[in-house]
């Protein structure tokens, strides 16, 4: 039985078949120019239901041939031979029939997951109230109106996953929803019909949650955050760590910045001109969330909370974790909230807080001296230092030096089980990683770029040999070669024209959001930035997957562990491309554990309109998976990489459904 991805919603049913009607395929160019060559479009009806025939036909086929053989070959063997031969040979038919049942089972395996396209029509259209579905979160648009909320009201659930009833249509983007402007234009301005806003944005929250919205687009201009911008901001960040200015933090060891509640991205956005690489949480939002703002404008970003569980990240893994405004009350629940950023950070890693309460004015009040000075203790309970507040910001520095713990008078207890990379676990208060061999002050690590690559040193940490490694990076420095020569114009030159539109404006970029399902070393991730394109990826690691995330961040690169028979923390078409290298074959060798055509559906609700999906992995479950893509209307073919390999690459292109 298939697990689910979606929580079930009463009365849905009724609604997909109109729903479905609605909607088109919005198609202004011709299929030579839409498509990568010839093998792409959706067939007739009869060629597909014809090609599955031929499949379930040579399945079955092979399966009694593998059969009979094997009846056939055991006579050869048993006649006219002696009590010694006849052992052998038993012995050897023995290793033959267990080879041969893996074959029955993997051909099995192959046509149940070709048989599932054949069986099942396309997937419906989802109605037009979920547009902005997130699964696992308890969506408030399905309840209320959002407009009618009251201004400063904040709505966020913890996540729950659970696997009682699946909502298997497509969801579909909003009736005006345009493709997103292409970076680096769409870090300054969004279209405001691609996200879902209600007016009380533009007051409330983060330090860096304001924006200008004009007839049909929303602009972030930088310098009308703060009464000094985000540059100077950044540029007094730095100063009270003791640098010249932000262009130092690399020098300092800072690459990785987590921003919760980021507001709109704004600061990571400006610290990416440093290279530096910030990760932005947010709880989930009906309206005016920060996460579905902040990808839109191309900044990396996903659902998370400090409410009652760990996020999804190991420890030690951030050079910085920043927090203007962010609405974290750190004085409760016996600084537990701090904890989990220690966890987080590396040693000698800076905590940057802005908050109206540093300021002397509220602390004239003697609640808000109480709030303060808690904080403060809890912060020294975790041996950290603080090194300068100016203002309304303080950074404080964690310590590398693991005897504090041992000599401090009051604080967390160190973790006796200390899982590195914990998934959605209950908060822990207690302090993590101070056994780890990655328990490496950050000015003593290779820093960027040069930490992409990794030395012997710090490969052994993760147990990877350096050939292994190097044979990686190699790989697919050639496969993304491969993949532009396969793939552009269209994906990585200029956006396709449509009629009416201007000319495209340099650098014709079409890919900014990324998301790798199976990374492995973040291989990928490293071959885009050395192909020098202007990307970030989202790595991911399955849960059931051997986890290298721990490197991947070690790397200078950003990532989370998932299940992927669960939903992504993310809102719908927020990713221009999804990649997965042996990601079936993953899923094959545990079994099944959810539908291919449930994560396939995922796959497609994070996935912008006009977005690409592309997946290697052994020729018979490409062709398989194949069969199943074909329910979801998008445009595939299936690509053969080199004669000498049992590989294929399977292409596919999301459709831009229209109302």
């Amino acid at each position: 039985m298939s697990r689910a991805l979606y929580r079930g919603v009463s009365g849905i049913g009724g609604k997909l078949a109109a729903a479905d009607e609605a909607y088109a395929y919005y198609d202004p160019k011709e299929p030579s120019e839409n498509s990568i060559g010839g093998g792409f479009g959706r067939g007739g009806a009869r060629k597909r239901h014809l090609a599955d025939a031929a499949v379930k036909v040579g399945v079955l086929l092979l399966v009694a041939a593998a059969l009979v053989g094997s009846v056939a070959w055991a006579g050869t063997l048993y006649a006219g031979r002696g009590a010694a031969a006849r052992a052998a040979a038993a012995a050897a038919h023995r290793g033959y029939r267990r080879l041969q049942e893996q074959l029955v089972a993997d051909l099995l395996d192959i046509g149940e997951l070709a048989g599932g396209g054949a069986r099942a029509k396309e997937a419906e259209v989802c109605p037009p109230e979920y547009e902005d579905y997130v699964p696992c979160y308890y969506n408030v648009t399905d309840a209320v109106d959002v407009s009618d909320l009251g201004a400063g009201v904040a709505i966020s659930y913890d996540r729950q996953c659970t696997r009682d009833g699946r909502v298997t249509c497509l969801v579909a983007p909003p009736r005006s929803y345009r493709i997103p402007v292409r970076w680096p234009s769409g870090k300054g301005f969004i279209w405001k019909d691609n996200v879902r806003i209600s007016g009380h944005e533009f007051s409330s929250g983060s330090l860096f949650k304001r924006m200008m919205v004009e007839e049909d687009q929303i602009s972030f201009p930088s310098d009308a955050h703060m009464a000094d911008g985000v540059e100077d901001y950044a540029h007094q960040i730095a100063e009270m760590i003791g640098l010249r200015n932000e262009f130092n933090f690399n020098e300092a060891g800072v690459r990785t910045v987590l921003d919760i509640e980021c507001g709109f991205g704004t600061f990571g956005a400006h610290l990416f001109e440093r290279d530096l690489l910030t990760m932005c949480i947010a709880n989930y939002e009906a309206s005016g969330s920060q996460v579905q703002i902040t990808l839109e404008r191309g900044i990396p970003a996903m659902i998370g909370s400090f409410a009652t569980k760990q996020l999804p990240y190991p420890y030690l893994s951030f050079d910085m974790v920043h927090c203007a405004k962010c609405n974290i009350e750190w004085y409760k629940n016996d600084g537990i909230f701090l904890v989990e950023v220690n966890r987080l950070l590396r040693p000698d890693g800076y905590f940057v807080w802005t908050s109206n309460l540093n300021t002397h004015r509220a602390l004239r009040d003697k609640e808000n001296q109480k709030k303060w000075t808690a904080i403060r203790d809890f912060a020294e309970g975790l041996c950290w230092e603080m090194l300068s507040q100016q203002d309304e910001t303080i950074v404080w520095k964690k310590t590398n030096k693991r005897d504090c713990y041992n000599s401090r008078k009051s604080g967390p207890e160190l973790c006796g089980h200390d899982p590195e990379s914990p998934y959605y676990q209950p908060l822990n208060p207690c302090i993590s990683g101070t056994r780890s061999q990655r328990w490496i002050p950050i000015e003593y690590r290779t820093t960027w770029p040069s930490q992409a690559r990794q030395n012997s040193t710090e490969l052994d940490i993760h147990g990877v040999h350096p050939e292994v490694f190097a044979d990686d990076t190699s790989s697919w420095d050639s496969m993304v070669r491969n993949y532009w020569s396969l793939l552009s114009p269209l994906i990585f030159s200029d956006h396709p024209k449509r009629p009416g539109d201007e000319d495209p404006q340099p650098p014709f970029n079409m890919l900014r959001n990324v998301l790798d399902m199976n990374a492995h070393f973040g291989g990928f991730n490293a071959a885009l930035l050395k192909a020098g394109k202007s990307v970030w990826v989202m790595n991911v690691v399955p849960t059931d997957a051997p986890n290298y995330l721990p490197l991947i961040f070690d790397r200078g690169f950003i990532g989370v562990q998932h299940d992927w028979c669960d939903a992504f923390p993310t809102y719908p078409r927020t990713y221009d491309m999804v990649h997965a290298d042996g990601f079936l074959s993953l899923q094959k060798n545990h079994k099944h554990r959810c539908s291919t055509l449930d994560i396939f559906l995922e796959v497609d609700r994070i996935l912008r309109p006009e977005g690409w999906v592309i997946i290697r992995d052994a020729a018979p479950l490409i062709e398989a998976a194949r069969s199943v893509v074909t329910q979801l209307r998008w445009d595939a073919r299936v690509l053969d990489l080199d004669i000498a390999s049992d590989e294929k690459l399977l292409v596919c292109q999301k459709p831009f459904l229209r109302k």
